[in-house]
C-alpha cells in the first residue's frame, strides 16, 4: 500500500516532530554519504535541531577544511577562530540550571515540602511547564486511546467475520437437512393398551 503525500507544514505534535526530525535527518545524512561514494563528491552537511543541537557530516576530510575551501572558493574571509559556541553553551547550561531550580522549587511548593514562597515570574515559568507537561500527557493519552480504538475495531472486524462465517455454516447445514413430514396417523407401537382401569 503506497503512502500518500506528506503535507509540507510544521508538525504540531512535538513528539511526532522529534521522531520525524530524527528519521529524516538520518535519511538525509545517508543520501549525502551515498552521493559522495557514488560520484566521488566532497559533501558537507550542517543541521541545527530546534533545540540548537548541531549535527554535521563531512564526507572527505573535516568540516573545518570544507568551510575553508568554501570561503576560499567564494573569495570571502575565513570564519573567526574564536567561535562563540562555548559562550552559547555556557549560557544554555546556566539557563537550564535555573530552569531546573525553579522546577524543583515549584515541586516543593506544590507538595508542601518547603516553606519557600515563589515569585510571580517563577510561578509563570512553572505554569508554562505544567501546561507543556499536560499537553504531552494528553498527546500520549490520545495516542494510546487511538491505538486502543484501532485494536477494538480490528477485534470487531474479526468477530463480524466469525459471526458471518457461522451464519453461513448454519444456513448451509439447514439447507442440506431434508425434513420430511412424518405420518402420525399410525398407531404408536410402543403404546400398550392398559386394561387395568
Amino acid at each position: 500500500m503506497a503512502r500518500g503525500r506528506v503535507q509540507m507544514k510544521r508538525i504540531e505534535n512535538p513528539v511526532h516532530r522529534q521522531v520525524t526530525f530524527c528519521k529524516r535527518r538520518a535519511g538525509l545524512l545517508k543520501k549525502a554519504r551515498e552521493l559522495s561514494v557514488l560520484c566521488d563528491a566532497e559533501i558537507g552537511v550542517v543541521i541545527f535541531s530546534a533545540h540548537g543541537k548541531l549535527y554535521e557530516l563531512a564526507t572527505k576530510g573535516t568540516m573545518q577544511g570544507l568551510i575553508e575551501r568554501y570561503t576560499n572558493y567564494n573569495g570571502g574571509t575565513p570564519p573567526d577562530e574564536a567561535i562563540a559556541e562555548p559562550i552559547e553553551a555556557k549560557k544554555e547550561i546556566d539557563m537550564l540550571k535555573q530552569e531546573i531550580e525553579i522546577l524543583q522549587k515549584g515541586l516543593r511548593y506544590m507538595f508542601g515540602g518547603g516553606s519557600e514562597i515563589m515569585t510571580l515570574d517563577e510561578l509563570v515559568v512553572l505554569e508554562k511547564h505544567l501546561e507543556i507537561w499536560i499537553y504531552h500527557i494528553r498527546s500520549a493519552k490520545m495516542d494510546i486511546l487511538f491505538q486502543e480504538i484501532q485494536m477494538l475495531r480490528n477485534k470487531e472486524g474479526i468477530l463480524n467475520a466469525a459471526n458471518k462465517y457461522l451464519q453461513d455454516k448454519i444456513e448451509e447445514n439447514s439447507s442440506n437437512t431434508d425434513f420430511t413430514t412424518i405420518n402420525t396417523n399410525m398407531p404408536h407401537p410402543l403404546t400398550v393398551a392398559n386394561n387395568i382401569f
